[in-house]
Protein backbone atom coordinates (compact mmCIF):
# COMPACT_ATOMS: atom_id res chain seq x y z
CA UNK A 1 0.00 0.00 0.00
CA UNK A 2 1.57 3.46 -1.15
CA UNK A 3 1.76 6.21 2.01
CA UNK A 4 0.07 9.20 2.10
CA UNK A 5 3.00 11.04 1.38
CA UNK A 6 4.11 9.55 -1.56
CA UNK A 7 0.54 9.76 -3.13
CA UNK A 8 0.94 12.28 -6.78
CA UNK A 9 -1.92 14.29 -5.63
CA UNK A 10 -1.51 16.98 -8.46
CA UNK A 11 -3.18 14.78 -10.64
CA UNK A 12 -6.03 14.86 -8.60
CA UNK A 13 -5.81 18.46 -8.27
CA UNK A 14 -5.95 18.73 -11.91
CA UNK A 15 -8.60 16.70 -12.17
CA UNK A 16 -10.37 18.33 -10.31
CA UNK A 17 -9.81 21.75 -12.12
CA UNK A 18 -10.62 20.40 -15.31
CA UNK A 19 -14.32 18.98 -14.41
CA UNK A 20 -14.78 22.48 -12.84
CA UNK A 21 -14.10 23.99 -15.76
CA UNK A 22 -15.85 21.72 -18.15
CA UNK A 23 -19.11 22.00 -16.28
CA UNK A 24 -18.85 25.34 -15.99
CA UNK A 25 -17.89 25.94 -19.19
CA UNK A 26 -21.20 23.96 -20.28
CA UNK A 27 -23.83 25.88 -17.99
CA UNK A 28 -22.31 29.14 -19.42
CA UNK A 29 -22.51 28.15 -22.58
CA UNK A 30 -25.75 30.52 -22.90
CA UNK A 31 -23.78 33.42 -22.88
CA UNK A 32 -21.62 33.25 -25.13
CA UNK A 33 -18.13 34.08 -23.47
CA UNK A 34 -15.00 32.34 -23.47
CA UNK A 35 -13.41 30.86 -20.08
CA UNK A 36 -10.93 34.40 -20.56
CA UNK A 37 -13.94 36.81 -21.62
CA UNK A 38 -15.71 35.22 -18.26
CA UNK A 39 -12.64 35.78 -16.32
CA UNK A 40 -11.58 39.14 -17.50
CA UNK A 41 -15.15 40.77 -16.85
CA UNK A 42 -14.81 39.60 -12.80
CA UNK A 43 -11.89 41.15 -13.13
CA UNK A 44 -13.26 44.29 -14.53
CA UNK A 45 -16.38 44.31 -12.31
CA UNK A 46 -14.29 43.86 -9.45
CA UNK A 47 -12.19 46.67 -10.49
CA UNK A 48 -13.46 48.83 -12.89
CA UNK A 49 -10.95 50.97 -14.23
CA UNK A 50 -7.87 48.80 -14.25
CA UNK A 51 -5.45 49.13 -17.12
CA UNK A 52 -4.59 46.19 -19.95
CA UNK A 53 -1.31 45.66 -18.60
CA UNK A 54 -2.58 45.21 -14.93
CA UNK A 55 -5.77 43.22 -16.01
CA UNK A 56 -2.93 40.97 -18.22
CA UNK A 57 -1.22 40.71 -14.77
CA UNK A 58 -4.13 39.03 -12.89
CA UNK A 59 -4.98 36.64 -15.91
CA UNK A 60 -1.52 35.71 -15.82
CA UNK A 61 -1.71 36.63 -20.08
CA UNK A 62 0.36 38.64 -22.27
CA UNK A 63 -1.36 42.13 -22.59
CA UNK A 64 -1.54 41.55 -26.44
CA UNK A 65 -4.13 38.33 -25.61
CA UNK A 66 -6.14 40.66 -23.21
CA UNK A 67 -6.24 43.26 -25.99
CA UNK A 68 -8.05 40.87 -28.25
CA UNK A 69 -10.26 40.07 -25.19
CA UNK A 70 -11.12 43.02 -24.81
CA UNK A 71 -11.58 43.58 -28.19
CA UNK A 72 -13.67 41.02 -28.11
CA UNK A 73 -15.89 42.05 -25.26
CA UNK A 74 -16.06 45.40 -26.27
CA UNK A 75 -17.12 44.46 -29.70
CA UNK A 76 -20.21 42.65 -27.83
CA UNK A 77 -21.00 45.59 -25.49
CA UNK A 78 -19.45 44.26 -22.39
CA UNK A 79 -16.49 46.55 -21.93
CA UNK A 80 -15.91 49.81 -22.59
CA UNK A 81 -12.30 51.85 -22.91
CA UNK A 82 -11.97 55.13 -21.39
CA UNK A 83 -9.14 57.49 -21.97
CA UNK A 84 -6.75 57.12 -18.41
CA UNK A 85 -6.98 60.91 -17.01
CA UNK A 86 -3.10 61.05 -16.30
CA UNK A 87 -2.23 59.18 -19.22
CA UNK A 88 -3.13 60.12 -22.58
CA UNK A 89 -1.27 57.36 -24.36
CA UNK A 90 -3.47 54.45 -21.69
CA UNK A 91 -7.14 53.61 -21.68
CA UNK A 92 -8.93 52.46 -18.42
CA UNK A 93 -11.50 49.26 -18.72
CA UNK A 94 -14.91 49.06 -17.37
CA UNK A 95 -17.91 46.40 -17.50
CA UNK A 96 -21.23 48.09 -18.87
CA UNK A 97 -24.52 47.07 -17.91
CA UNK A 98 -24.68 44.64 -20.07
CA UNK A 99 -22.29 42.75 -18.54
CA UNK A 100 -22.79 43.39 -14.78
CA UNK A 101 -26.21 41.08 -15.36
CA UNK A 102 -23.74 38.71 -16.99
CA UNK A 103 -21.45 38.68 -14.13
CA UNK A 104 -24.65 38.01 -11.68
CA UNK A 105 -25.89 35.24 -13.95
CA UNK A 106 -22.16 33.64 -13.99
CA UNK A 107 -21.94 33.69 -10.16
CA UNK A 108 -25.01 31.86 -9.86
CA UNK A 109 -24.26 29.52 -12.14
CA UNK A 110 -20.81 29.08 -10.04
CA UNK A 111 -22.58 29.11 -6.63
CA UNK A 112 -24.37 26.27 -8.18
CA UNK A 113 -21.53 24.29 -9.26
CA UNK A 114 -19.63 24.50 -5.94
CA UNK A 115 -23.22 23.50 -4.38
CA UNK A 116 -23.05 20.62 -6.67
CA UNK A 117 -19.39 19.53 -5.89
CA UNK A 118 -19.25 19.90 -2.57
CA UNK A 119 -22.49 17.77 -2.10
CA UNK A 120 -22.28 15.15 0.97
CA UNK A 121 -19.26 17.03 2.34
CA UNK A 122 -19.45 18.66 5.25
CA UNK A 123 -18.36 22.35 6.13
CA UNK A 124 -15.80 20.75 8.72
CA UNK A 125 -14.17 18.91 5.96
CA UNK A 126 -14.82 21.41 3.83
CA UNK A 127 -12.57 24.06 5.63
CA UNK A 128 -10.01 21.30 6.59
CA UNK A 129 -9.53 21.21 2.95
CA UNK A 130 -9.28 24.36 2.00
CA UNK A 131 -6.69 24.80 4.98
CA UNK A 132 -5.04 22.22 3.74
CA UNK A 133 -5.13 23.74 0.15
CA UNK A 134 -3.59 27.41 1.28
CA UNK A 135 -1.28 25.57 3.19
CA UNK A 136 0.10 23.59 -0.10
CA UNK A 137 0.03 26.70 -1.73
CA UNK A 138 2.69 28.69 0.79
CA UNK A 139 4.51 25.91 0.47
CA UNK A 140 5.18 26.53 -3.30
CA UNK A 141 5.10 30.08 -3.22
CA UNK A 142 7.90 29.90 -0.60
CA UNK A 143 9.95 27.55 -2.99
CA UNK A 144 10.38 31.07 -5.38
CA UNK A 145 13.48 32.85 -5.06
CA UNK A 146 13.61 37.22 -4.84
CA UNK A 147 12.71 37.73 -8.25
CA UNK A 148 11.36 34.18 -9.16
CA UNK A 149 7.57 34.63 -7.97
CA UNK A 150 4.91 35.26 -10.67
Amino acid sequence: MQKVEETSFGYLLNDVTLLLRKHFDRRAVKFGLTRAQWRALKWLHRRPGMRQNELAEQLDMEPIAVGRVIDRLQAAGFVERRPDPRDRRAWRLHDTEQARGVVDDMEDIARGLRSDATRGISAADLEHMLGTLERIKENLQALDGPGEAG
